[in-house]
């Protein structure tokens, strides 16, 4: 299910009122969606912010999610996929799952949730693949903005 333009907007105010301390984007193979959004926050997120990112079923990070960071200036070249189970989860504060198509991952511990359902791009074939990673990546980063602009 798709995040409308008004939930997200409310979700993203609700999480900038909170101020999480620690926020965790989670998706399945921790390869694209929450990779770029970890990158994102911690170009955003004030200093005393930990920001973190894993999947249920962790892989590699792709190729074209650091591109597409690169681009506008965020190197996440050093960022590795990881499961749930390497999160510290007594630092986690809030959740944001990342999954549209996918059956998302359930942190089952004590944070604020919010879902904005996004598309993985990994999933476009073709031509397409680069111009998938950098819709997701500006959608992220304007959602992000909100969050810690």
């Amino acid at each position: 299910m798709q995040t409308t333009d008004k939930d997200w907007i409310a979700q993203a105010e609700e999480l900038r009122r909170l101020k999480p301390k620690g926020i965790l984007f989670l998706c399945v193979a921790n390869s694209a969606r929450s990779q770029m959004a970890e990158g994102i926050a911690k170009s955003l997120a004030p200093e005393d912010v930990e920001v973190f990112s894993a999947g249920s079923r962790p892989s590699s990070v792709r190729p074209e999610a650091v591109q597409v960071l690169a681009e506008i200036g965020i190197d996440i070249s050093s960022q590795r996929s990881k499961g749930m189970d390497k999160v510290p989860a007594d630092k986690v504060e809030a959740v944001v799952t990342l999954c549209a198509e996918e059956v998302c991952p359930l942190w089952l511990h004590k944070a604020y949730r919010v879902h904005w359902g996004m598309p993985d791009p990994a999933a476009v074939e073709g031509e397409n693949r680069l111009d998938a990673f950098r819709d997701i990546r500006d959608e992220i980063q304007k959602r992000l903005v909100v969050v810690f602009g």
